[in-house]
């Protein structure tokens, strides 16, 4: 049987690998990683800017243990049912985020459905170390949607990240076909709810695209965020981390995603960060001080 041609990678996704100090940073990184046994989402879901981010010394941490309780088609992290609760590990990260002089930390996790509280309580003790630690280091927090339980996001919100992000991922048509178990109007629910708990806390959100949605569609899915007052956009281009995972589509060019950063901005977002290789935390550091200046 034949197999479909996959299409080629355009120029403009092609990665430059660190040299000089910035390799040392990047090996830096990964080495203090290991001696916390830290995982980081950089490399489990093979982010392609992880040697920009760990050269400029910036990573997001991976909280909740590396095995997911859901297996999206787009997503290079493991799936399984997970063993480990690491009560432990907050402490550790703030450490770890100590150690690398951040100014902002990222903190996400794997999806714990197995989990009463979908991990809602780890991720408010890891906020609450970090400032322990480091009180002038912002914290943002990407969330999974705990399955719609509104007493998770408030244990969340009730530590007060300085961003709460939580991903639509794609268009409502496609999210059936690409995520597993979450739906998009529990997600945009997510982040209404966000804003009602805490209104002064912006809220964020992504999606990728290429994977087989239509241009008016992404439009929508602004329209729809900024209906629940969402603050941040980021727009980034799907890539095929297996042969497994769902096939790309199509590649947008960088022009498409200026046009994108423009219709998001005209729509009143504060800030939108929109190109090949944006990732939800790609230049975080730099969206907490967009998102803060217009409040």
């Amino acid at each position: 049987m034949a197999t479909k041609p996959s299409l080629r990678k355009p120029e403009w996704l092609k990665i430059k690998l660190p040299a000089g100090e910035d390799y040392d940073n990047v090996k830096e990184i990964k080495d203090m990683m290991r001696s916390k046994t830290l995982h980081t989402v950089c490399e489990e879901a093979k982010c392609p800017n992880i040697h920009e981010c760990w050269a400029n010394r910036t990573a997001t941490f991976m909280i909740l243990g590396d095995i997911c309780t859901r297996a999206c088609r787009f997503c290079a992290v493991k799936s399984g049912l997970p063993t480990e609760l690491d009560l432990q590990e907050p402490e550790r990260v703030a450490e770890a985020a100590e150690q690398m002089g951040l100014r902002h930390c990222v903190i996400t996790s794997v999806a714990r459905d197995d989990l009463a509280d979908g991990g809602a309580s780890i991720f408010a003790e890891t906020i609450r170390a970090v400032r322990r630690r480091m009180p002038f280091c912002s914290v943002e927090v990407l969330i999974p949607d705990f399955m719609g339980n509104e007493d998770s996001l408030r244990i969340v919100m009730e530590a007060k990240p300085d961003i709460l992000n939580h991903n639509m991922e794609t268009v409502e048509r496609m999210s059936d076909r690409v995520r597993s178990k979450a739906k998009y109007r529990r997600s945009l629910e997510l982040l209404a709810r966000s804003k009602k708990l805490a209104p002064a806390i912006p809220t964020k959100s992504s999606i990728m695209v290429g994977v087989g949605e239509e241009w008016d569609e992404i439009l929508r899915t602004m329209d729809d965020l900024r209906a629940v007052d969402c603050d941040i956009m980021t727009i980034g281009q799907y890539l095929q981390p297996t042969k497994q995972h769902l096939d790309v589509k199509q590649y947008y060019t960088p022009e498409q995603f200026a046009m994108l950063k423009e219709e998001g901005m005209k729509r009143g977002f504060r800030h939108v960060e929109s190109g090949p290789l944006v990732r939800s935390s790609y230049h975080a550091h730099e969206q907490v001080k967009a998102a803060h200046a217009h409040s």
